[in-house]
């Protein structure tokens, strides 16, 4: 599975803070639950990425 690979999976998402200062992306599809914790300096990166990705797209011409 790729990044263009469609899929027709429901999936939710939760951003947040813990308790120990890290950011967690909390990702839940079905039975599978996936926390991912980030240092706040790793958070903007990813941040900044998802901005880049997202200025990039407006740029594709839809099919």
């Amino acid at each position: 599975m790729g990044i263009n690979d469609e899929r027709d999976v429901e999936a939710n998402m939760q951003i947040g803070p813990t308790e120990l200062g890290m950011v967690r992306l909390f990702v839940s599809a079905g039975n599978t639950e996936i926390p991912m914790d980030f240092d706040p300096e790793e958070a903007e990166e990813i941040a900044e990425e998802i901005r880049a990705a997202a200025a990039a797209a407006r740029a594709v011409k839809p099919r």
